[in-house]
């Protein structure tokens, strides 16, 4: 018998400065920090259910950044509502914080802006479609669509 998962506990990003990305998960992606280990981690909690969703790690300001090609995370995706009233919201709160470098996808069973945090890990902010769309056919999952918001 195999491993139960019953859910993914929390991210651990690398980055190089850990208060300017601690600032872009609080004011522009909206996270709560809830503690941080002095000059080394900072941990959040996207609604307080968990004692943390996400940590930054501070690797140092020479580390290179995540190659495009190489093997390792592509994104995080966060849910953030299950309206396009609240893509767009986000999409207006991105530009208001010049972040104009996105992606906007529709994948029939959730729709999505993808964008680069300060050291370029990415991050897919996403909304869910009616459920049913997968449930009747997952095969849906393996849709990428343009989506105009």
């Amino acid at each position: 018998m195999g491993i139960s998962v019953r859910g993914v506990g929390h991210v651990v990003l690398k980055v190089r400065d850990l208060d300017r990305s601690a600032q872009f998960y609080r004011e522009v992606i909206g996270l709560k920090e809830v503690a941080r280990f002095p000059g080394r981690m900072v941990f959040f909690s996207a609604t307080g259910q968990n004692h943390h969703d996400l940590a930054l790690l501070a690797v140092g300001a020479g580390a290179p950044g995540p190659q495009q090609e190489a093997v390792g995370l592509y994104h995080v995706a966060l849910k953030i509502g299950d309206r396009l009233e609240d893509l767009r919201a986000a999409k207006a709160h991105l530009a208001a914080h010049g972040i104009t470098k996105i992606r906007v996808t529709d994948h029939r069973v959730s729709q999505s802006i993808y964008l680069n945090d300060p050291d370029g890990n990415g991050l897919e902010l996403f909304v869910d479609a009616d459920p049913a769309i997968w449930r009747e056919n997952p095969a849906a999952v393996a849709t990428i669509e343009p989506l105009e918001l």
